[in-house]
């Protein structure tokens, strides 16, 4: 749960980021009033939390496997 709630918030972050990249328009900012904002900053705060945490897929062996996958084998 905790992983696929980490990911949601990375495309929602990586959606964003492309946004100010290519057209200077932070979606997040204009939805909440401002960048600046305590909701925006949060949401902000929640996607690099969800980035760390995003990280330890690249340490753990059964986030790279489907899940049928990783119980066959015990």
């Amino acid at each position: 749960m905790w992983d696929k709630l980490a990911l949601i918030l990375l495309i929602i972050g990586g959606i964003n980021w492309g946004l100010v990249g290519v057209f200077e328009f932070d979606l997040v900012a204009w939805i909440f009033g401002g960048a600046a904002s305590f909701i925006s900053r949060a949401i902000y705060i929640l996607v690099a939390i969800s980035a760390l945490w995003c990280m330890t897929f690249l340490f753990r062996r059964d986030a790279l496997t489907e899940p049928s996958a990783a119980t066959e084998r015990r």
